[in-house]
């Protein structure tokens, strides 16, 4: 049986696919986080962000199909996250 470091890796068809895949989670669990720490509505917290309502809704729900890594970064930006990004050779 073949295992995985990650379930991306067992399900995205290339490691770059995967790699995306795994960069907008991580940025989706840390914006999730950010918003419901504010403790303030869905409505103020999407105005903060510069979003309707329900794309927030999309955000906190996880549907990771409807963003893209530039959106995720944008938004991050906007919630007062700083991002980095590291890169290495691939093994």
């Amino acid at each position: 049986m073949k295992s995985y470091k990650s379930v991306w890796d067992a399900i995205e068809s290339s490691p770059s696919a995967a790699a995306s895949m795994k960069a907008k989670s991580q940025l989706m669990r840390a914006l999730d986080k950010t918003v419901r720490e504010w403790g303030v509505s869905q409505k103020a917290a999407a105005d903060r962000l510069g979003l309707s309502q329900p794309r927030l809704n999309d955000l906190l729900r996880g549907k990771i199909e409807k963003f893209s890594l530039d959106t995720l970064f944008d938004l991050a930006g906007r919630s007062g996250l700083k991002v980095s990004l590291a890169l290495r050779k691939a093994a």
